[in-house]
């Protein structure tokens, strides 16, 4: 038996890159895991293939949680194809335009906050009458907001900053429940998101650089960070909350 059988998972933006990683490894652990998507049915539907290849149990569920009413489209879903949750992990995130703050409209502005800020608010907000006492939420923030700030993403920095005092404040809110909350911060992952200036031959100074960066020498795979996450959804994790755990490979040392 896996250290999560038994419970019931929520990946939001879970059929690619960290999302998938998170999705197949608490799958591995023998959680059941509702991946949602928002837009690529078919990341989402190879996403709950893989989990079940390997043994795990998964389904998927779309909502655009941008779009109004997204929030309630998503449990809707959820509920069912799903009795009752364990673990919330609040991932689906864009980093929005690469721009200064004078390269920023307001409409870039607003974008990339109702995803990143606004989205996991609410879906929390509604997710608590179906979280169990015990339970578990991870928020994906990142280490931009301790250390490794870069002007070009300004605006998408801001948006974790805010989702750091989320976790801390709701930490508090929620312990008597039995319920931790806690958020993981990657640098630099090899992800789709990052593919554009980090993958290719015309990339490979830039691929060094990052390596230098941290102590271990190498680039991040999405797997570094779904490990991180499957330890703080299980037992073993249950003295640790409100904290904000550096998964930058010692980027920030």
């Amino acid at each position: 038996m896996g250290t999560l059988s038994g419970r019931t998972a929520l990946v939001t933006g879970g059929s690619r890159g960290i999302g998938r990683a998170i999705s197949e490894r608490l799958g591995r652990e023998g959680a059941r895991v509702g991946v949602h998507y928002g837009h690529d049915e078919g990341a989402a539907k190879g996403t709950v293939a893989a989990i079940e290849e390997a043994g795990g149990r998964a389904f998927a569920v779309r909502a655009e949680l941008t779009a109004p009413g997204g929030v309630e489209v998503l449990w809707e879903q959820f509920d069912a194809q799903a009795a009752a949750l364990d673990i919330l992990v609040n991932n689906a995130g864009t980093d929005g335009i690469r721009e200064p703050i004078t390269g920023v409209t307001e409409a870039d502005f607003d974008r990339v906050f109702a995803l990143n800020t606004k989205a996991p608010f609410f879906l929390t907000q509604a997710g608590l009458s179906r979280l169990r006492d015990g339970g578990r939420i991870i928020n994906t923030s990142t280490g931009l907001t301790r250390g490794l700030a870069k002007p070009e993403l300004i605006a998408y920095s801001m948006t974790k900053g805010a989702i750091d005092v989320f976790t801390a404040t709701l930490a508090k809110e929620l312990g008597p429940r039995g319920i931790t909350v806690n958020a993981v911060a990657p640098g630099v992952v090899d992800t789709d998101m990052n593919a554009g200036w980090l993958r290719g031959e015309a990339n490979a100074g830039a691929r060094e650089a990052v390596r230098a960066i941290s102590p271990l020498g190498r680039i991040a795979d999405a797997t570094d960070v779904g490990d991180i996450v499957a330890f703080l959804a299980s037992d073993d994790s249950r003295w640790v909350t409100g904290q904000w755990i550096d998964a930058t490979g010692g980027a920030l040392l």
